[in-house]
């Protein structure tokens, strides 16, 4: 098995957990804190597909899929056009809302496929170049990639637990 596979795959089992935790909800669930200045299932999918959107596309070169796809402007949250959702406030992780979930799955297919694209065209030797100079010692393209699958399971993992939490609830 090649690298790239291992990194297809696990990008692989990120988009089969968003989908399984947004299957089914409702604007209600998707925007309910479980504490005033908690994270929504709505926000937590949405800053992992940007951070997922914002990196990859700047690892490879790309354009960002939030833009070049007008997902800015389907969203339209009123946050600064290259957000990501990084160290957003209570009041900013607010204004992360939408009237379903499949405005969600469908910017996080969309991401999904240019990282696919990308990945394919990755050869071993691509996975040392690197890919951010402001970090000692600089960023390798295989570091940022298993940095963004590990920022996204765990941010998956986040709303998997708050949709825990509200199927709980209701029970």
């Amino acid at each position: 098995m090649h690298a790239k596979d291992i990194l297809i795959d696990g990008y692989g089992r990120i988009q089969e957990e968003v989908h399984a935790v947004l299957d089914g909800l409702g604007p209600e669930a998707l925007h309910h804190r479980p504490a005033p200045d908690a994270n929504t299932i709505a926000w937590l999918v949405w800053h992992l597909t940007r951070v997922q959107d914002d990196h990859v596309a700047d690892a490879f070169g790309l354009d960002q899929v939030w833009l070049s796809q007008d997902w800015e402007k389907r969203f339209g949250l009123g946050l600064p056009r290259h957000d990501t959702g990084y160290g957003h406030s209570p009041a900013e992780v607010a204004k992360v809302r939408v009237e379903s979930a499949g405005l969600l799955t469908g910017y996080y297919d969309a991401v999904h496929g240019q990282t696919l694209d990308a990945l394919r065209s990755v050869a071993a030797k691509d996975l040392e170049r690197v890919v951010d100079e402001r970090w000692d010692p600089p960023v390798t393209l295989g570091i940022r990639l298993v940095s963004v699958l590990s920022d996204d399971l765990q941010h998956v993992g986040q709303a998997a637990y708050l949709r825990g939490l509200l199927q709980s609830a209701a029970a």
